[in-house]
């Protein structure tokens, strides 16, 4: 890149908003569905970009924490901040499906020390007639709630995954709050992280797949009920999120939003994620046939992943004068 398109590019990266950690999610979760597909190569390559990515958000986090903190507590009390919980959440299940179960743990940690400060700053700063970016206080949580349970099925931990059961549930609640401050008109006028309103269900419906899976006769973590319970819950979740994806498609078609706005990596989240839920759903619950719409859904979520990173490439190369605002409402 040029010495004209470097100084774009940090121009940019100065004024991107918390949300941008969405490219993160939004990479990482692709690169899962990938690796649930049978797509290996085309998973690492994903998953690569997802961790450079993630490395270029933490250092930009720790430097504006040490540099400019009157910066860094204002947007931490966005909800965009919590994008810096569900990406590391996000990168550390993906390191845990490829069996890098110590450097799983590790985002785990951070994911679990960074949850509670951001979660109670964002919900202190919630108010009516809020933008789709209110339903990332459910998805940092269910993210966690997904990596916890998937990291307890593979060091077959207990105790971690009756932690990621009671996330779940807390999940739940955030997304009931979040809906009834959530802005309907968004669905009309929204710049795409209006799509997180499915996204928060998709990536609740993963964690309850995770959770079942979890369950082996060696951990005996749920009985017949509590499982059977789980197992509705879940379904009943993927069906929602599918539903809203329908809901969320006709209102693109019907209200084109043509420009783009680094808030479209938070459409591809929720695309992506509903890939993943569907395939993870459909191996947890034995119904075999979702492999299907999972794998359609999961290439319409590349499709979309490559038009939304033009876009980011060309936003650089343009520069920030002249381009529709990005930062969170």
């Amino acid at each position: 890149m040029s010495g004209t398109g470097t100084s774009r590019f940090r121009a940019w990266w100065a004024q991107r908003p918390p949300a941008a950690g969405a490219v993160v999610m939004a990479t990482g979760i692709v690169s899962v569905g990938l690796h649930l597909s049978g797509y290996e190569v085309l998973s690492r390559i994903t998953f690569a970009l997802a961790c450079a990515f993630w490395l270029g958000l933490a250092a930009d986090f720790a430097v504006r924490l040490l540099r400019d903190r009157r910066r860094w507590l204002t947007e931490a009390g966005t909800p965009g901040a919590l994008t810096a919980v569900a990406a590391t959440a996000v990168l550390g299940t993906r390191f845990s499906v490829a069996g890098r179960q110590t450097v799983a743990e590790a985002l785990l940690a951070l994911s679990v020390v960074l949850w509670p400060g951001l979660l109670v700053r964002v919900l202190g700063n919630w108010r009516g007639r809020m933008p789709g970016t209110v339903f990332l206080g459910c998805v940092a949580t269910q993210s966690l709630a997904v990596l916890g349970a998937t990291v307890a099925a593979a060091e077959s931990v207990a105790w971690l995954a009756h932690t990621a059961l009671v996330l779940f549930w807390f999940g739940l609640v955030l997304y009931g709050f979040a809906l009834a401050r959530f802005e309907w008109r968004q669905v009309i006028i929204g710049a795409g992280d209006h799509w997180i309103v499915g996204g928060a269900l998709a990536v609740s419906a993963l964690a309850g797949s995770k959770l079942i899976a979890a369950d082996s006769a060696r951990l005996y973590l749920w009985n017949s009920d509590n499982r059977g319970v789980l197992r509705a819950v879940t379904v009943a979740l993927l069906v929602l999120d599918l539903a809203w994806c329908v809901v969320l498609l006709a209102a693109e078609v019907v209200w084109p939003r043509p420009r783009f706005d680094v808030r479209r990596w938070s459409t591809v989240f929720p695309l992506g994620m509903t890939a993943a839920t569907t395939l993870s759903v459909g191996s947890a619950v034995d119904v075999s046939w979702l492999r299907t719409p999972g794998q359609v859904v999961l290439w319409i979520a590349v499709a979309a992943w490559l038009v939304v990173a033009a876009g980011t490439v060309r936003f650089c190369l343009a520069g920030t004068s002249g381009v529709t605002s990005t930062g969170p409402r």
